[in-house]
């Protein structure tokens, strides 16, 4: 039997047991990558490691850490507090809301994980103050950052667009880039109706209702000469609730929440602006803090994922042996040796949502662009709408919890909630992964087509 059939076998295998019992996925594939690289590859130990991430490892830890430790000490809480008073009562915007912040990093230039890194912890807490679906914002935090990963200034951009130079192929940036955002825009409908939106709407306008008809008695009650509504009373409690809510974060902060507070907007500067690398910074600040203010984050380090930290790792490792194995490359050719240019087109786009599920989609997208090239040039194809297609369908699978933007997003989520979360990723990027081929073959590829 083939190496690239025991190693697609294999994955299945992990996630089916992973599924079915209660053991971790990320062990299962730890294991799977052992065996195969040992029984049927013939590698040492060293080189069936050799696909372990190690910059995931220290990002997943780095970030957790830090995170956990400005929660322990009320840090965490203090922003959150701050960010309700000023969004007020809006439960239905905030949804949008997360979903555009986690849009200005990646539009801006940063990489995915960066940003997810730096703004899930607070947008996935800002959801739960709301009472919103917390796969509703896990979702919004993944796909607002998804929007601007194509951006000019985005690094993601830049290897496309040199994987396509490098080939003799121009292509449009600005359609690149919007036709990626538009695509995510509507994948950010279809979260809104589907977990929640409509239920907030419609308590929205209930809350209108309720408060125009306590003030139309109100404005009645005076008229006729009653009393004033006494404080405490249903009409008060109505208008005044809201505020009750907002009134958090009026505390001032201590020295080790100040610090905190600097210490994160410091990472986040040098993360996203001077592109340090996050994992590290992350980890130092985290150390740092704690060594300062023990007693303020005691117990704190028991608050990185390790279960997530293996579930990432175990998958990668697992991923990059078949990588290294060949069985992408071997699948790509075989594709690209069709003859047949849009069914070529549509198989290499499913390749790629299903690859880049489980591992990097910068590298999977300057393998599969020299691969499509052939065909591109022969002009049956549209360049710039079979690389739009080919983008997309390699990253909006972003969503899933094997990727370090699925990973971040998952790590920051309660432990009671952690595993639900991971099924509804699980799925949602399995959809992602079958649909985001057919739709940007329909919208963007077949057009083009003689």
């Amino acid at each position: 039997m083939s190496i690239h059939v025991i190693g697609v076998v294999a994955l299945v295998l992990v996630f089916v047991i992973g599924t079915a019992r209660p053991v971790s996925i990320g062990a299962l594939a730890l294991v799977a990558t052992f065996l195969i690289g040992t029984l049927v590859a013939n590698e040492t130990p060293d080189e069936v490691l050799a696909g372990f991430p190690p910059d995931l490892f220290v990002l997943l830890v780095g970030v957790t850490y830090l995170f956990g430790l400005a929660a322990s000490n009320g840090t965490i809480e203090w922003i959150i507090d701050r960010a309700v008073r000023l969004f007020g009562d809006r439960p239905a915007l905030v949804p949008w809301l997360i979903f555009v912040f986690s849009a200005v990093p990646t539009t801006a230039g940063a990489l995915g994980p960066a940003g997810v890194a730096m703004l899930a912890p607070l947008c996935l807490r800002l959801g739960e103050r709301y009472a919103i679906d917390r796969r509703m914002s896990a979702l919004m935090v993944m796909h607002g950052s998804c929007l601007g990963n194509f951006s000019p200034l985005n690094g993601l951009a830049i290897i496309v667009q040199k994987a396509a130079g490098a080939s003799g192929v121009s292509i449009s940036s600005s359609a690149l880039f919007f036709g990626n955002a538009a695509y995510n825009i509507g994948l950010a409908v279809v979260i809104y109706l589907c977990f929640g939106g409509r239920t907030l709407l419609r308590e929205r306008r209930l809350r209108v209702a309720t408060a125009a008809a306590t003030v139309g008695a109100s404005v009645s009650a005076t008229a006729t000469g009653a009393a004033d509504p006494v404080p405490g009373s249903a009409a008060v409690t109505t208008v005044d609730h809201d505020r009750t809510e907002t009134r958090g974060g009026s505390t001032p902060l201590r020295a080790d929440q100040t610090i905190t507070l600097a210490v994160m907007l410091g990472v986040g500067v040098g993360a996203l602006v001077f592109d340090i690398e996050i994992g590290f910074l992350a980890l130092i600040a985290a150390v740092a803090l704690h060594a300062v203010f023990p007693k303020r984050f005691d117990k704190a380090d028991k608050r990185i994922v390790w279960s997530v930290v293996l579930l990432i790792c175990g998958v990668t490792t697992l991923v990059g042996a078949m990588e290294r194995y060949g069985t992408v490359d071997a699948v790509g050719n075989g594709i690209a040796s069709l003859g047949a240019p849009l069914l070529t087109a549509f198989l290499l786009c499913l390749v790629g949502a299903f690859t880049s599920a489980f591992g990097s989609s910068a590298g999977l997208l300057g393998v599969l662009i020299p691969l499509a090239v052939p065909f591109l040039v022969q002009g049956e194809v549209g360049a710039t709408a079979m690389i739009i297609a080919l983008a997309i369908s390699a990253t909006v699978v972003d969503s899933t919890p094997f990727s370090s933007v699925g990973a971040l997003t998952l790590a920051n989520a309660p432990e009671p909630e952690r595993r639900p979360l991971f099924r509804t990723m699980l799925t949602w990027g399995i959809a992602m992964a079958l649909t985001a081929p057919v739709l940007t073959w329909l919208i963007f590829v077949l057009p083009t087509a003689p």
